[in-house]
């Protein structure tokens, strides 16, 4: 039984007349009959009296008339929520996120976009596998540094940027044009936890140079750790996006020599699901929310 013939079906039950029903419907009367008579067929008991020129609905035709009218409810509610989801009125929103300096740039954003879009649901999953969690359809994008090397998966550059040397503002280093990557070895560091991405990356790049990071203080709250610089109990490599976020006076960026942090940070999606409205105004914000930190798409 198809949807169009259960339209033909309410059109002859309204006007109970098979030739004034299709001419309401735009088709022939032999087509309208005939699959009148296919749902007839279908079901094995006639839907309809015929008695001379008159025609009456039988109690089967009644039961399908009953069921119509909840189908074509339905369909009306589906293209209504359907439409709210468009308008944003209505959504979910799963976002994957490193841990660390990735993750405050989307909580800041999330005021902003709660504002704009009351309605939505958001979800925000701090995680180092987002890509699987991609993969396994548990979000619907998230924010990470690429590129991620699995064909099943899009990417979105959405900026490059270096790592500086962060210190207080009244450490010897602070007035210094740069430092080299040796110095790093002997400073007081604070760092991220070594199963932290942004971690690894730092030390990755560091053994191949045969130099060694030896933290005093590991901690996973980006807060803390500028609280810890600020008071001189230590140093960071932080991320040119984190410190414009949080632009403190009593602390200072130092370039490091030869730039040897370098990184590229982008959006990724699971290239076979759908991006809806709220994906695209979240990405939006995003887009603008960057801009306005002044991040350059190129080093």
């Amino acid at each position: 039984m198809e949807i169009r013939q259960l339209e033909y079906f309410m059109a002859v039950c309204q006007e109970l007349h098979f030739t004034r029903a299709s001419e309401k419907l735009g088709v022939t009367q032999p087509t309208l009959s005939h699959q009148i008579k296919a749902i007839e067929d279908e079901l094995g008991m006639p839907l309809f009296d015929r008695i001379g020129k008159k025609i009456a609905i039988t109690e089967a035709g009644f039961i399908l008339l009953k069921h119509c009218h909840t189908v074509f409810h339905s369909f009306k509610s589906v293209r209504e929520e359907i439409q709210e989801l468009q308008d944003i009125k209505r959504g979910r929103l799963s976002i994957g996120v490193l841990p660390g300096e990735l993750n405050s740039l989307v909580c800041r954003l999330l005021p902003e976009f709660h504002e704009a879009y009351s309605k939505v649901q958001v979800r925000v999953i701090s995680a180092d596998n987002v890509a699987e969690r991609l993969l396994n359809n548990e979000i619907d994008l998230a924010l990470t540094i690429i590129p991620v090397h699995d064909e099943r998966i899009v990417s979105q550059l959405l900026y490059n940027e270096k790592l500086y040397l962060v210190v207080n503002a009244d450490h010897p280093l602070a007035e210094g044009p740069e430092v080299s990557l040796e110095v790093l070895m002997d400073l007081p560091l604070v760092l991220f936890p070594k199963n932290y991405r942004c971690r690894h990356q730092l030390d990755s790049i560091c053994n191949l140079k045969e130099i060694e990071l030896r933290p005093v203080i590991e901690i996973d709250s980006i807060e803390s750790m500028i609280t810890l610089i600020e008071a001189g109990a230590g140093c960071s490599i932080l991320s040119e996006t984190l410190m414009k976020q949080w632009d403190k006076p009593g602390i200072r960026i130092v370039n490091i020599a030869e730039n040897p942090f370098l990184r590229q940070v982008g959006l990724i999606y699971h290239k076979d699901k759908y991006r809806g409205q709220v994906v695209l105004k979240f990405t939006e914000l995003l887009h603008k929310q960057i801009s306005q930190l002044g991040i350059s798409y190129t080093f």
